[in-house]
């Protein structure tokens, strides 16, 4: 069995000289506490030197991703016949098997025989000494991390982010220029202002004209159309402003070759950023556009960050505020962030905007993790996602036009109205019907009632009659119902007082028979409810008969 180890001065073969040592993993350590013991167990069969700085960077880089390089395998080829070859990495030793055919082993007894070779690496290799081995690795650290942090994904989109940053920061100086040439010039030529809408048109006439006088005899054919141009010249001649020194055109002047140049280096900034996101992102720039793309990249803090966000999240991502004010009002959250300026949002309807929002964020998060995660650099999954959206928006827009047309159900079905023509020449199938007299029903001229239609009107009279006299009946017996009910009021308004003076005779009787009660118990008696005064009074007609039969006995 043969060991492969990688140094950062080439790479080493090792043969394993006892193979029944590495059934005991616990107790291998042992062996390579001292050199001898070391040399006992492996021996150096073969060593690959690297020539320079470079082939070792390239070696060590294909080694982490797994990767055998040219000179390792022709290494392998040269020393490995029909041997085992012990690995530290499996992804390694699976490429070895694939390409060359020999049988590779990485298990924990492996890793514990590198761990072994690696504290005594410089006694088993003859030529290697310490002080050699440290400045090597060193240097192959540095190189790597180096490369590392030219050629890292990661490191690729703060180009993006910067490049946006420095967009947006632009538009902000660029309006605040502009505004300060127009409030300034203003003074001089007011009427210019109104003439001259866009900012950057605005800048480069003040700087070809300077004085208002000039521009009679100026041709603004490269800056302005003709019928601007006209109005310009016109305006001049009864112009309202001030005169300005020549010393303050000047100055206006050289603020307005500020703006025309912030906004030339805008144009081109804005070029590069569109080609990095061709290059980076191509599919996330087919679906939302290079602005909307490269601001998601920048919130997100990288196109792989990006990437681990579900669609949800990118939906509202940049209305974090919004969406906890909301949560913590419990009102409705946003339905979209940054993703509202994708020009897909823009064509839906306003009662579309959200579902079109939700579609596009699914489909976005696609496209982000194909763009971070794929190999590929075409945006063909990009330029489809975005056909189906279309497609969903139509079909969405189409529905409300159906609604808003009658039909209850999208569009009109125009079958319903052609079943009955033929496909070809448009005639109808069966002819068109005639009007038929036969079918008419004619009245009879009797105008006098018949012997039915009088005896229907002698039941309708009989019947309302005797409904006539029903209604009194009723009447009378609830007049009788109510007249009692007050007889029963006014009974029981009477009886009230006559109880109310048995209960405090009553009460005179039990204090001359105990002499105990005291006069508290007596208001709290009189203080009761009557409806305990009522329930008392029952059982009173016994009680004054105990009373009688106890005088007799006395």
């Amino acid at each position: 069995m043969l060991v492969l180890f990688e140094t950062p001065a080439g790479f080493a073969l090792f043969k394993v000289l006892n193979e029944g040592k590495l059934e005991k993993v616990e107790d291998l350590w042992k062996d390579f506490a001292t050199s001898d013991a070391a040399r006992k167990v492996v021996e150096l069969k073969a060593f690959s030197k690297f020539e320079n700085t470079s082939e070792a960077l390239s070696a060590a880089t294909l080694l982490i991703d797994g990767k055998a390089s040219k000179g390792l395998r022709k290494f392998l080829q040269k020393n490995c016949d029909g041997e085992t070859l012990g690995v530290a990495d499996s992804k390694l030793g699976n490429a070895i098997k694939d390409k060359l055919k020999i049988d590779c082993v990485h298990n924990s007894a492996v890793m514990e025989l590198m761990r072994g070779l690696r504290s005594q690496l410089t006694e088993l290799i003859s030529g290697l000494a310490p002080q050699d081995l440290a400045p090597m690795s060193l240097g192959l650290s540095h190189s790597l991390s180096r490369y590392k942090l030219k050629f890292s994904p990661d490191k690729v989109d703060t180009m993006i982010v910067q490049a946006i940053g420095l967009l947006d920061d632009l538009d902000k100086e660029l309006n605040t220029y502009a505004m300060r040439v127009r409030e300034w010039y203003g003074w001089h030529f007011p009427e210019l202002t109104k003439i001259i809408q866009d900012n950057i048109q605005y800048a480069k006439a003040v700087k070809f004209m300077g004085n208002r006088v000039n521009a009679v005899g100026l041709d603004f054919s490269e800056i302005l159309s003709e019928e601007v141009e006209a109005e310009l010249k016109e305006a001049t001649v009864i112009s309202m402003g001030t005169e300005v020194s020549d010393l303050d055109l000047l100055n206006i002047r050289e603020l307005a070759d500020q703006v025309i140049s912030l906004a030339e280096y805008r144009a081109q900034l804005y070029d590069y950023l569109k080609n990095r996101m061709n290059t980076i992102a191509p599919n996330l720039t087919a679906l939302v556009g290079e602005l909307v793309g490269a601001r998601l990249i920048a919130h997100g803090g990288s196109l792989v960050n990006l990437s681990k966000q579900p669609g949800s999240t990118i939906q509202i991502l940049g209305a974090e505020k919004a969406l906890f004010r909301a949560l913590k009002a419990k009102h409705a959250t946003p339905k979209y962030g940054l993703i509202y300026h994708a020009s897909l949002i823009g064509q839906a309807a306003p009662r579309n905007k959200g579902r079109i929002a939700r579609s596009l964020a699914a489909k976005t998060a696609i496209a982000i993790r194909y763009d971070a995660l794929g190999d590929t650099e075409d945006n063909s999954l990009g330029l489809e996602q975005r056909v189906k959206l279309e497609t969903r928006l139509r079909i969405l827009e189409g529905k409300e036009l159906g609604k808003s047309a009658g039909s209850a159900k999208g569009k009109p079905m125009i079958e319903a109205y052609d079943k009955d023509r033929k496909k070809g020449s448009g005639a109808l199938i069966t002819p068109a019907r005639s009007y038929n007299p036969a079918s008419d029903l004619v009245l009879a001229d009797s105008t006098e009632p018949s012997k039915k239609e009088k005896k229907d009107k002698k039941r309708k009279h009989e019947d309302t009659e005797e409904g006539g006299e029903s209604q009194e009946k009723e009447k009378r017996e609830k007049k009788k119902k109510k007249a009692e009910v007050e007889a029963v009021a006014t009974e029981e308004q009477v009886e009230e007082p006559e109880k109310k003076k048995k209960k405090k005779k009553k009460g005179e009787d039990q204090i001359s028979e105990n002499g105990e009660e005291t006069e508290g118990k007596k208001e709290k008696k009189k203080k009761k409810k009557p409806e305990e005064e009522e329930e008392v009074a029952e059982p009173e007609p016994k009680k004054e008969k105990k009373k009688k039969k106890d005088k007799k006995g006395e």
